[in-house]
């Protein structure tokens, strides 16, 4: 295909941008590469010749960079169109975000722009690989498991009971519903199997919590007066500064479960918060829920607090019960 003078003296110009970028490069590797890609994003986002060219297009760009630039990397025609994509999702935001985004290379922003479909998403997993230091595979284990659509809509009162920490941290708290599928668990479990083999996970638990939490222990006892109780698993959540109470529960929610988390949550910011710490959060997590009950609950409790559901799909078939040992076997079974 003929190629006329115009369309070669654009390429040219591009070229001639990528090698710029190549020598801002050699001190800002990742930085200056993102920010060519998104001006070549801008360049063919608005360039005319597309029409020219038709679906060739992006081939025939390809084909010349590389004649100019021969050494030169992620000139592919599917590299181009991703840089299109790039720029049309944060065209309007690009000068507000440009920090972060240059902070992530570019194979993950591949994949979530392969994957997330609007701006929002996208920069929830940006600030969300930044964060936790992911690699490309846990980006896109995050991505399977719907990170970002559990986050969002969560039933809790962080809104005005939480306000001294920031709004995005604080609904990062929480997910709705939780996925405890790295459990094996048998049909038919009752509490204490469910809080055993949650702490027996406690890793992927924490995995599954999200970012900042660090686990402090279970069945935390807790002196208030001459009140001794003893909350189901405790929390702290590093980025949010603040102890978090998660209790468990196997049935439907029921409004005197939020009673007994409020007093685990009174008793922590009585005898164990300090000074530097924020407010405690109590977190209910329930086989399920009535979405209209639990948004009126909590919205009537002065402390932070937040009612979440959970999922299980690893679970034993009943007929396999009776040849499994039970967890009390397993634990008193002599060496």
């Amino acid at each position: 295909m003929l190629v006329d003078i115009n369309f070669k003296s654009w390429v040219e110009s591009l070229s001639q941008n990528y090698k710029n970028a190549q020598i801002k490069a050699a001190i800002h590797v990742n930085s200056e590469l993102i920010k060519y890609y998104y001006e070549l994003g801008k360049e063919i986002s608005k360039t005319s010749f597309k029409s020219n060219y038709g679906s060739r297009f992006y081939e025939l760009l390809s084909l010349e960079l590389k004649k100019l630039i021969p050494n030169g990397k992620g000139l592919s025609h599917q590299n181009l169109r991703y840089a299109e994509k790039f720029y049309t999702l944060y065209k309007e935001i690009f000068p507000q975000v440009v920090g972060e985004l240059t902070m992530v290379p570019w194979g993950h922003h591949r994949i979530i722009i392969d994957k997330c479909k609007n701006t929002e998403k996208c920069l929830f997993y940006i600030k969300t690989t930044i964060e936790n230091n992911l690699s490309r595979r846990d980006l896109e284990s995050q991505i399977l498991a719907s990170v970002y659509e559990r986050s969002q809509n969560t039933l809790n009162n962080f809104a005005k009971s939480f306000p001294c920490v920031d709004n995005r941290i604080a609904n990062q708290i929480m997910k709705d519903p939780y996925e405890f599928d790295f459990l094996n668990i048998r049909e038919n479990y009752d509490e204490k199997e469910l809080k055993d083999e949650l702490t027996k996970n406690i890793e992927a638990f924490l995995l599954e919590l999200g970012s900042g939490f660090a686990y402090v222990g279970r069945e935390v006892r807790l002196l208030l007066g001459t009140t001794e109780m003893y909350c189901d698993l405790l929390f702290y959540n590093i980025r949010a500064h603040c102890y978090v109470v998660i209790e468990i529960k196997t049935e439907t929610f029921k409004p005197e479960s939020m009673g007994q988390l409020i007093g685990y949550v009174a008793a922590v910011n009585a005898t164990l918060k300090s000074n530097h710490d924020n407010k405690t959060v109590g977190i209910l997590i329930c086989k399920n829920k009535d979405n209209t009950l639990a948004k009126h609950i909590i919205n009537e409790v002065g402390l932070p607090v937040g009612i979440s559901e959970y999922q299980l799909s690893n679970l034993i078939p009943e007929k396999y019960r009776s040849i499994l040992p039970t967890i009390d076997e397993l634990e008193n079974k002599e060496d």
